[in-house]
């Protein structure tokens, strides 16, 4: 036998280690969105309790398996050679197409990545048997097209379902405890609480038994035998348990709903998503056991009738799985990426919103609005106030940093709406996406709360739309991507697989480069919004001010340089620097807006020079900006490049800019008549040089002597240039002031 396929089948390993990984940084987010953004837990304990929920659930893993071995082709119309380019082109591709999900933090859905890998995979070479093999054949001989197709109306039904559901529940919900539901916890928590855990419970048992590793058909058989009874009981004991909690201890019922519910969701993802990782190398480890023990097989004859019968997969090999997703849940960066994208979507406050305003969403958020006229129109008046009441959130200090993203009570209506729908499409035998089922509730339930509110719910809309798209976006990738991998593969042979195989780790290791890169610049943001408070705010106004000035200045000078020695990719690692800048900047005025508020009234135009400080900052690195991305396309589109002449007015301009902003870093927080003087002298130079250099362009303008591109080019420079010095004066005139509020707030909290 060919040692080749011994070969093939440890890389098809070593892609599972690998699509583990990324499948659960992925998938993370279907169990641990709630409880991260409740804050029921430390995120320790979330972690150890996940973890403990995907390490049962890999016991309870195995009757999905089937679906990576005939779900969607027939395996007896290929042989085994092909069987094994299939499996191999599905794993590459599912590799690098979650990884970059992963990497932009965008939830997606294996199962759809995994049937439609399947699907492009065999039809590429479903077609090269058709057209090379003697016999003549259609496309449907090989393709289970109607399972496909299933899957697809079934993850497209679920999506709705899942919305809609989620918000009807939400709503009773709040209408019953209102954002202050502690007092009615008391009364009403222990019934809440029974039912939620009863219905997890079910969804455990109907979800996992059945396919569990350890369980015996008169075993499952008698769970279903009793399963109203063992309802019954759990309903009552876990109410009753609830209760005593909640009177004796004080336990907060909600947090041991989340708890339980993250338990479940995690051992439903091991047990219903493991197939998305592990089935198909495991069904080309059965394709090569049944070869290699077969007297005499040829592996461009041998068909794999043997993948349609019955598999019972073996326990080493999920606990190695559950082991592997254990360590990566703990260790993924991607993982807590994704996990914010669906908690910043549901949030129930204001902040940044990662997603920008879209034609669609702002038609629906209109429509919206004018639906809820008419029908608020026909309300009276008493009955709307009523029950507006009960839906008020309670009242948080907009500048704590740590408040949950939602409250416990959504959180616990996430988990147990999500569980339930996914237990009754598993006993319908309908196709779910987990990652899609829990993420339309978290929205939906969020839309029902009222955090989809004037402010965001353009933007809320936007960002789920684009995840649903993403849907749609992973489904024709996987489809294409494989296809094209088979195509490779079946033309290419053996030594194509082994030069994709690098390429599928090159990009691995890019993409992990990029999201630390992402994660790095995160990280400096965070450390920077989490130590500053009224206390020091003043000191990192002055020291950022210096940051950003010194770094325009050293920009300016690189601009000119590379500029002209044409050096594109220097002039775009400039772009990127000034881009962070922005970043940094904007992020600096959300902190400072949210320290502010709630200020007295007599601290309002101390307030103002801090805010303008930090909108002159921004403003001139937007100058920067400009300047920057100008001179990049001016060289970039390949125009004349400006002459000797310009650059020498721009080497003079950009010297005295230089002796300006080292003055003005100078004397930042220590303004004094002297330092203001030698300010204002150096101020009239560099205006006079920009003057005379507007001047000098005009004369070449006229004589002809510069092209018009490079004469555009050259005088917004002067004008941003002149911007950039009225900027700059602006923040010496209002920092001190600012940094003098600051110390107002001090000696008054003092």
């Amino acid at each position: 036998m060919d040692p080749i396929y011994l070969i093939l089948i440890a890389i098809l390993f070593l892609l599972a280690i690998s699509d583990l990984i990324v499948g659960v940084s992925n998938d993370a987010v279907n169990f641990l969105n709630s409880a991260v953004g409740s804050k029921a837990a430390p995120i320790k304990t979330l972690m150890l309790v996940a973890a403990t929920g995907i390490l049962a659930g890999t016991v309870f893993s195995g009757g999905m398996m089937e679906i990576a071995r005939s779900g969607v082709f027939y395996p007896e119309k290929f042989t085994f050679a092909h069987i094994m380019l299939i499996f191999i082109a599905v794993m590459i591709a599912d590799v690098i197409l979650l990884d970059a999900f992963n990497t932009i933090g965008f939830p997606t859905s294996t199962t759809v990545s995994l049937i439609f890998e399947l699907l492009g995979a065999s039809v590429a070479i479903a077609l090269f048997n058709i057209s090379s093999g003697p016999v003549a054949g259609s496309l449907g001989d090989y393709i289970n097209s109607g399972k496909a197709l299933t899957v697809v109306s079934g993850i497209l039904v679920s999506i709705l379902i899942a919305f809609i559901a989620g918000a009807v529940i939400q709503y009773i919900v709040r209408l019953i405890f209102t954002f202050n539901y502690e007092k009615k916890l008391k009364y009403l928590g222990g019934f809440f609480g029974g039912i939620a855990i009863t219905i997890i419970v079910y969804f455990i048992l109907i979800k996992g038994a059945k396919d569990a590793a350890f369980m015996t058909p008169q075993n499952y058989h008698w769970i279903k035998s009793n399963s109203l009874q063992l309802i019954i009981l759990c309903f009552t004991g876990t109410s009753a348990l609830l209760y005593l909690l909640n009177l004796l201890f004080k336990i907060n019922i909600l947090k041991i709903i989340v708890l339980v519910g993250t338990f479940a969701l995690a051992m439903a993802f091991a047990g219903n998503d493991l197939v998305n990782f592990i089935g198909v190398p495991l069904a080309g480890y059965d394709s090569y056991i049944n070869f290699a023990n077969t007297p005499g097989a040829d592996s461009t004859s041998f068909t794999m009738e043997s993948l349609n019968g019955p598999v019972k997969t073996p326990l080493v090999f999920l606990l190695i799985s559950g082991l592997i997703m254990v360590i990566t849940l703990y260790k993924s960066r991607k993982a807590r990426t994704v996990i914010m994208t669906e908690v910043n979507l549901s949030r129930q406050d204001e902040g940044d919103e990662k997603f920008g305003s879209t034609a669609l969403s702002r038609g629906i958020v209109s429509i919206s609005i004018g639906i809820n006229r008419i029908f608020s129109g026909l309300i009276p008046e008493e009955f709307k106030n009523k029950i507006s009441k009960r839906f008020v959130p309670q009242s948080h200090d907009r500048r704590d940093k740590d408040k949950p993203a939602f409250d416990l009570l959504r959180a616990a209506v996430n988990l147990v709406v999500s569980s339930a729908l996914i237990a009754l499409g598993t006993s319908l035998k309908l196709p779910l996406s987990t990652t899609y089922v829990t993420f339309m509730v978290a929205m939906s339930t969020s839309f029902s709360d009222g955090a989809w509110d004037r402010e965001s719910a353009v933007y809320r809309i936007t960002g789920v739309f684009s995840v649903i798209g993403g849907w749609f976006f992973t489904a024709i990738s996987a489809f294409a991507l494989a296809f094209i991998l088979a195509s490779i593969f079946i033309y290419g042979g053996t030594g194509a697989v082994f030069v994709m195989v690098l390429v599928a780790a090159v990009m691995a290791y890019r993409t992990h480069k990029i999201h630390l890169r992402k994660e790095e610049a995160g990280k400096v943001l965070k450390s920077e919004e989490e130590v500053t408070n009224a206390e020091n705010m003043g000191e990192l106004l002055i020291q950022n001010s210096r940051d950003v000035l010194l770094k325009v200045s050293q920009s300016l000078n690189k601009i000119i340089n590379e500029s002209e020695n044409s050096a594109i990719a220097e002039l775009r690692g400039v772009r990127k620097e000034i881009t962070l800048m922005q970043i940094r900047a904007k992020n600096h005025r959300k902190v400072i807006s949210r320290l502010l508020k709630g200020i007295a009234e007599h601290q309002t135009e101390k307030a103002y020079n801090t805010i303008r400080v930090q909108d002159n900052i921004l403003q001139i690195i937007n100058c920067t900006d400009i300047i920057a991305c100008s001179t990049y396309n001016h060289l970039a589109n390949y125009h004349k490049p400006l002459n000797d002449q310009q650059y020498n007015d721009l080497r003079t301009i950009a010297a005295n800019l230089t002796l300006l902003i080292d003055l003005i870093i100078k004397i930042l927080g220590q303004k004094d008549e002297k330092s203001l003087l030698e300010l204002e002298n150096i101020k009239e130079i560099i205006e006079l040089s920009v003057d005379k250099a507007s001047q000098n362009e005009v004369k070449r303008i006229r004589e002809e002597k510069t092209g018009n591109r490079s004469s555009i080019l050259f005088m917004s420079i002067l004008q941003e240039v002149r911007n950039i010095i009225h900027f700059s004066s602006q923040v010496v005139k209002h920092l001190p002031e600012a940094v003098q509020e600051k110390q107002t707030i001090n000696n008054a909290n003092l």
